[in-house]
């Protein structure tokens, strides 16, 4: 019985969720709006899987800020049920190095990178499963999958082994 939460995340990982939160079941599928177009990226996080914590690197081009109002940025991370888990944190951003990146102004393109620690908005690490990391650039919006892996931990009391005997089988 304890190898069926395993199993049931390996299943996870390697078949994984195809459809990104926001996919609906009925009409033909969307086209992306094409690179270009959006002016900005969401590369992949490192390290994938996670394991207590990952940087959230992406994007921002040149075309953004051509007509010289800042880029408002948000990245979120979400739960397969589409529950809001956490905010992540800027690096490197002129505001400091611990404010969140929610409706958080950049006023210059170039590659950007966001910070988070594995936990939750109440500060308890969030279990192993697959999240959505979304980030949101002037109300458009990129997805990308986020695998976390927590250790497991040995429990503090030892469970006895119970072995039958040859007379039991």
């Amino acid at each position: 019985m304890q190898r069926a939460p395993a199993v049931l995340l390996l299943l996870l990982v390697i078949y994984g969720f195809r459809s990104p939160p926001t996919a609906r079941a009925q009409g033909p599928p969307e086209t992306p709006p094409a690179t270009a177009a959006r002016a900005f990226r969401l590369e992949q996080n490192y390290p994938n899987p996670v394991d207590p914590e990952t940087w959230i690197p992406f994007y921002l081009e040149e075309s953004l800020f051509k007509e010289g109002r800042p880029g408002v940025v948000s990245i979120r991370i979400y739960n397969i049920l589409r529950q809001l888990v956490a905010v992540p944190t800027a690096v490197g951003h002129p505001r400091g190095d611990t404010v969140r990146v929610m409706g958080l102004r950049y006023t210059q393109s170039g590659r950007k990178v966001a910070y988070w620690d594995g936990k939750d908005l109440a500060g308890r690490r969030v279990p192993s499963g697959l999240y959505y990391c979304e980030l949101v650039v002037n109300d458009r919006s990129d997805f990308i999958r986020i695998t976390v892996l927590t250790p497991r931990r040995r429990s503090r009391f030892p469970i006895p082994l119970i072995r039958r005997s040859r007379s039991d089988e």
